[in-house]
């Protein structure tokens, strides 16, 4: 018989049996479509060795007046703001005492007790100290006067924190990865080598934050406090004032250091205390009250309130206002970050603004209209009633103002209200009007002009949105998912019809819903969708739907915020490791040191002769495929065929051999692969799988081919 060619419909259908897709593709991981045919992905590189602390739930790249390039990173713990790979806490701040903290250390122990009247943090907040004294033995000025992490809140009026060396960032300390901070002025140069007098540790100078402060990635071993480092290329040399382990853990210095007899002081009474703003939840909390939240949050039979601070799930929104920055804490408050200030300063609230005129304090989503310049708050306080949230009001200041937002004659500020649903979930801009979601239904609001500025009509009801990441615009288009069921809007609402539904959302953790987030990778006409699956509390996998082929595919991989090519040459993802990440960047994984290979696979559905009824020989499979820019000195990537001879029966046999690049593949104008592979296989209907394990390889799948033929009926 003739060969037979193995040409598969593109995308991944999960919606029928393996059988009845036939011609079709059934499994995949770390595999796109392009043109029709099945490849790799691009691999991910880190953007920097620094780290940041907590989970990033959003990304907002921009560029200043003066070329630099911003991308703000909102965690549960903070918000930071990447600039040339290092992290700038711009964190706002919630509180402030001055002359009011005290301290009180107990012989053997470095947990440290203050004293601060109505202080009101929570566990993991961050507070910074200064103006403290000694506390006459080994707490020193120098120890107490750093920033902490709450350990333990015994009180409204006491906290507790572990004391630790003092001059170590906490805000860049991650595994791998510190700040050394030196005793002199230095002139190291960045990516040279430096060695320790004593410890001989080796390592790198990956950032320079300023004359003295020098990141430093720590593959192995541990500097020495007090110990001369020196440069290779440079020559230079300085001394190590801090101890900094090559094991520390979660952002956290792990040397403690330990109060002695004759720490009995108070700090001197007159220390300062400077509070972040509270920290929010990583995961999701389904109801509060007992059993829900934290261990010792609520007191045994409370009843549910879903204000407690720190209870939800931590979301910020974000958007630029020229070269600056407006950030809002989801159901919290509206900040404003000067980027003449430098990124030494923090965010400070929006209402706190000379000449600000009953600006909202508390918002659901903040964003700044693009074609006509006002800031719009949604789910916010009214003017009428300022720190009182309405979930569903939308205000705007008046046009090209931060400050103005009464409504006046002489103004465009104004509000709106949508009559529909009981919350405002998202909102997103497009080209021609911002979509405003809420828990029930979508709405159109369009800039109109004066008198009344804005305008809103309803377009949808009874629709859903998964949590307030879910949506993205691409080009005239905005897609989301919802509660069991993806959608798009382009000029109209419609459901999209989706192959892989079922696989979704079968396999999906409703109580961690609020994670899904929604990002486009143009280059490819894709959009992403990272989700929880079931037995996960944070994003572990995606699904993409490629809008210029109509097809859907999957696959695994946790990240938990992403931004598309545009600014940055390649797009950017917040991986759960606390890196970013640049994808489509080679072919590899380089979250591990070394970097390992992807592993990426494909595999069809079953396919036969006819109708089934005849079993079938197969001897020979010529292979066809392309490793076409992949960096290994032979790439390959195994074919395996598969038989079973009932469509409910498990496979029955199976060949996997590998196919590998010639080595004058690389000199000639045609690729020159693998011939052919003998195969002896038997049975009803088989299954084609591609995969690869290998660095440096990339490939494209075309249309292999089969020697099969009919083999009888029993």
């Amino acid at each position: 018989m003739p060969l037979t060619k193995l040409q598969f419909r593109p995308g991944i259908n999960r919606e029928t049996t393996s059988y009845s897709n036939e011609g079709g593709w059934f499994d995949m991981d770390k595999t796109r479509f392009r043109f029709g045919f099945a490849e790799k992905i691009g691999g991910w590189i880190k953007q920097s060795q620094n780290a940041y602390l907590g989970s990033a739930r959003a990304l907002h790249p921009w560029v200043a007046l003066d070329g630099t390039s911003f991308i703000g990173v909102g965690t549960h713990l903070k918000y930071y703001i990447n600039e040339g790979g290092g992290f700038n806490d711009i964190t706002p701040i919630r509180k402030t005492t001055t002359d009011g903290i005290t301290f009180a250390a107990t012989n053997g122990s470095a947990i440290i007790t203050a004293t601060d009247s109505s202080h009101g943090a929570i566990v993991d907040d961050f507070v910074t100290i200064s103006e403290a004294v000694s506390l006459g033995g080994n707490i020193t000025a120098d120890v107490l006067n750093q920033e902490y992490r709450v350990l333990s809140v015994p009180s409204g009026n006491t906290f507790t924190f572990e004391a630790r060396v003092a001059g170590t960032s906490i805000s860049s300390i991650t595994t791998g990865v510190v700040n050394l901070t030196v005793g002199s002025t230095s002139s190291f140069t960045l990516g040279e080598t430096i060695t320790g007098a004593i410890s001989s540790a080796t390592t790198i100078i990956s950032q320079i934050t300023s004359s003295t402060v020098f990141g430093v990635n720590i593959p192995s071993g541990t500097f020495v406090a007090g110990e001369t480092i020196t440069g290779s290329t440079s020559g230079a040399t300085t001394t190590v004032t801090t101890a900094p382990s090559s094991n520390v853990n979660a952002g956290l210095n792990a040397t403690p250091v330990l109060a002695n007899s004759s720490d009995t002081g108070n700090g001197g009474g007159s220390a300062d205390a400077v509070y972040q703003a509270t920290i929010g939840l990583d995961t999701s909390v389904v109801g509060n009250g007992w059993n829900a939240g934290s261990w010792g949050r609520g007191s045994w039979n409370s009843a549910a309130n879903l204000t407690v601070a720190g209870e939800t799930l931590r979301v910020w929104s974000h958007d630029n206002f020229g070269e600056d920055l407006l950030i809002n804490i989801r159901d919290g408050g509206i900040f404003y970050w000067d980027r003449t200030n430098g990124v030494g300063t923090r965010a400070v609230e929006l209402s706190s603004l000379t000449n600000s005129d009953l600006a909202p304090t508390i918002a659901k989503k903040v964003l700044v209209s693009d074609a006509d310049r006002h800031v719009i708050a949604f789910g916010c306080d009214p003017e009428t009633a300022i720190g009182t949230q309405d979930p569903l009001l939308i205000r705007f200041s008046s046009q090209e103002s931060l400050t103005e937002w009464r409504t006046l004659p002489t103004n465009t500020a104004g509000d709106l209200r949508i009559g529909s649903g009981s919350e405002i979930i998202s909102a997103i801009e497009t080209r021609q009007q911002i979509l405003v979601f809420t828990d029930k239904s979508l709405h159109a609001m369009q800039f109109i002009g004066p008198p009344f500025t804005f305008g809103i009509n309803s377009i949808s009801e009874n629709i859903t949105i998964a949590g307030p990441l879910a949506a993205i615009a691409v080009e005239d288009m905005v897609f989301w998912m919802g509660k069991q069921e993806f959608y798009v809007y382009s000029g109209g609402t419609s459901r999209l019809p989706c192959t892989v539904r079922d696989y979704v959302f079968n396999d999906f953790n409703d109580k961690q819903i609020l994670k899904v987030t929604a990002s486009t990778n143009i280059a490819f006409s894709e959009v992403w969708w990272f989700y929880p699956s079931a037995d996960s509390d944070e994003n572990d996998r995606y699904v993409i739907y490629n809008y210029q082929q109509k097809i859907w595919y999957y696959g695994n991989l946790g990240r938990t915020a992403w931004i598309d090519r545009g600014i940055e040459s390649l797009p950017i993802a917040a991986s759960t490791d606390h890196f970013l990440y640049e994808h489509e960047s080679g072919f590899d994984d380089s979250s591990t040191t070394p970097t390992t290979a992807i592993s990426a696979h494909i595999e069809s559905s079953q396919f036969d002769i006819g109708d089934g009824d005849n079993f079938t020989f197969i001897n020979k499979l010529l292979p066809d495929l392309t490793f076409r820019n992949s960096t290994a000195a032979s790439p390959k990537a195994t074919f395996t065929l598969k038989t079973r001879n009932f469509p409910g029966g498990e496979y029955l046999q199976s060949n996997a051999k590998p196919v590998t690049q010639s080595s004058a593949g690389s000199s000639t104008v045609v690729e020159q692969f693998t011939d052919q592979v003998n195969i002896r296989l038997r049975g009803r209907s088989f299954a084609l799988r591609v995969d690869s394990t290998e660095t440096g390889v990339t490939w494209r799948l075309g249309s292999p081919r089969v020697d099969i033929r009919p083999d009888g009926k029993r």
